[in-house]
């Protein structure tokens, strides 16, 4: 009886299991590569149009996150400072320094290159459209800036300290007694839980023997910031959600 295919056929399942192969390849490859912090930025340091030194407005001169990033107790995300918030101060100090001449343009109407355009910063976080992330939410309930932006304060450019992936928030909604400090330490990037405890003897009080009620947590040798963290999430009924509809939305 004759062959109803022709004989290249006979290699078919093969050539189809060599590109099932390669494809999976591909799928594994971009996964990972995508899955690792080197996708999410970690280290990006971008050139801005004035270079802002957090370093010297924050731990020198003592200024506080919220006086430039104004609505990030009230907002889902942190504004960048207008123009007008720079000017407050720099209409007084350094005013003729050639690297503010973005900010005069921006807002000096008695400079002669005025044009009233906004500063162009260049952003350094951002989420994805499909995550959704809400920072007044995380900073009422005593999530500093520093666990996600790292040491800002100590920075002469701001770069992008952490990775910000999903495996990184998850870490933190399962473990949140190690982020989580008082809300009056939230702004305080020098914060130290163990300095806390020591120089707020009734709440350190309060804090071991909220531990020595519980039988699983006294027998764990947990860290100064752990035992707040635990009583602080228990006091405050934080109960951080690990499903998928909790950031995509």
């Amino acid at each position: 009886m004759a062959n109803f295919f022709p004989r290249w056929t006979n290699y078919t399942p093969l050539k189809l299991a060599i590109c099932a192969g390669i494809a999976g390849v591909g799928l594994v490859a971009a996964f990972t590569y995508y899955a690792t912090p080197k996708a999410q930025r970690v280290g990006y340091m971008p050139s801005q149009p004035i270079p802002y030194n957090h370093e010297l407005h924050v731990q020198q001169l003592g200024l506080d996150c919220r006086y430039c990033h104004s609505f990030v107790e009230s907002s889902g995300h942190a504004n960048v400072p207008s123009a007008n918030t720079c000017w407050n101060c720099h209409q007084h100090v350094k005013t003729d320094s050639p690297k503010l001449e973005p900010l005069r343009k921006a807002i000096d109407k008695n400079y002669e290159n005025y044009d009233g355009k906004p500063i162009e910063w260049v952003r350094v976080h951002s989420a994805p459209d499909y995550a959704y992330f809400n920072h007044s939410a995380h900073v009422n309930r005593g999530v500093s800036c520093e666990s996600c932006h790292g040491d800002v304060h100590e920075m002469e450019e701001v770069y992008h300290a952490e990775s910000l992936s999903m495996g990184f928030c998850l870490d933190c909604h399962r473990n949140p007694e190690k982020h989580v400090r008082p809300l009056e330490e939230v702004y305080n990037l020098d914060y130290d839980a163990e300095e806390y405890l020591e120089e707020n003897k009734e709440v350190a009080d309060v804090v071991n023997a909220f531990i020595a009620e519980n039988d699983e947590l006294k027998r764990k040798r947990l860290s100064s910031q752990e035992k707040l963290g635990h009583y602080l999430v228990d006091h405050w009924n934080v109960q951080p959600k690990e499903s998928c509809s909790t950031c995509h939305r």
